[in-house]
């Protein structure tokens, strides 16, 4: 059995998309705000505190902002990876998040937007991502930047919930959720 991890898992400022209350998804090109920067600057600081022995980073821009944050305050260099990319909405994105309750199906795990990824979908890559962690874990504290429903994903597979029991409260924007795994 493997050595428990701590898993800290940071939330990216808040971007020029959720400002404008936009689906963001998998799109690649959104920054942060000046809030976000904010943000990223309390959660680095946090983070710091907490001695990550690694720092690994969605690829996304509004995430490697943030991880950019989060390296200068604990001076680890960032690795960045697709698996933690936030839900992909496909041809969504962009389009004003009010006016997608009516077009997503947020009750069916498997449902998934043209071009999009389900939340089952979604949960198996963070399933296997964190699997590839416990199989072989790069430090005893790994801090990941990430996206909202990427967090409610492991927060459910380390629970040993499945994607149709995703908590449903998104982390805030800079906040940083802590997880045991591996245990």
């Amino acid at each position: 059995m493997a050595s428990p991890i701590t898993l800290l898992l940071v939330r990216h400022g808040q971007s020029e998309w959720n400002a404008q209350g936009l689906m963001q998804g998998q799109t690649a090109h959104v920054p942060l705000t000046g809030l976000g920067h904010a943000q990223a600057e309390l959660a680095a600081a946090e983070l710091a505190g907490l001695e990550p022995g690694v720092l690994i980073s969605s690829d996304l821009l509004r995430a490697v902002q943030t991880a950019e944050h989060c390296a200068r305050a604990t001076g680890l260099p960032i690795s960045t990876t697709a698996a933690l990319r936030e839900q992909g909405y496909g041809v969504l994105e962009g389009r004003p998040s009010r006016e997608l309750w009516d077009v997503v199906d947020w009750t069916d795990p498997s449902w998934a937007a043209e071009g999009g990824e389900s939340l089952a979908e979604l949960h198996a890559r963070v399933a296997a991502f964190l699997g590839q962690l416990c199989a072989d874990p790069p430090a005893d504290v790994v801090a990941l930047v990430t996206h909202g429903d990427t967090i409610r994903a492991a927060q459910a597979v380390v629970a040993g919930l499945g994607a149709d029991a995703m908590p449903a409260v998104t982390p805030h924007n800079g906040s940083v959720t802590r997880l045991e795994i591996c245990d």
